[in-house]
This record gives structure tokens, sequence and C-alpha cells, in this order.
């Protein structure tokens, strides 16, 4: 797997995790689903950006998601 694709997990989890997180705060549960996404998310971001030379900028998350989703398609 590349690091383009390690960003691109990380990134949808991380914004999955957070209606997760904002459902079980006020059901006033804990939030386990979206605690184990969260730590998923943070680990293949932490893994992407340790593993690509000279790490990710901002203006370079569009062009990977347009690379993963061109491999796919392809």
């Amino acid at each position: 797997m590349n690091t383009d694709l390690y960003l691109v997990i990380g990134l949808t989890l991380g914004a999955l995790a957070i209606p997760s997180l904002l459902a079980a705060y006020s059901e006033g549960r804990a939030p386990r689903i979206g605690a184990i996404l969260v730590l998923i998310s943070g680990v293949l971001l932490a893994l992407a950006i340790s593993r690509k030379p000279g790490g990710y900028e901002i203006a370079d998350i569009p062009q990977a998601f347009m690379r993963v989703i061109g491999s796919f398609l392809n």
C-alpha cells in the first residue's frame, strides 16, 4: 500500500469518527467506536506522513485523493 492510500483512508476514517463521537456524547454513553476510529485514523495518518519523503502539505491532500480514486478506476 502506498502512502497516498494510507492518507486517504486515515482522513476518511477520521471524518467518520466525528458523527460517532458526537452521537455518543449527546446520548451520554462511552464513545467506543468513535475512539477506535480516531486511533486507527491517527495511526494511518502518522504512517503516511512518516513514510513519504518530505511529508504532506495541506495542498497535497486533494491530489492524493485524486490519485487514489484514479488508481481504483483504472
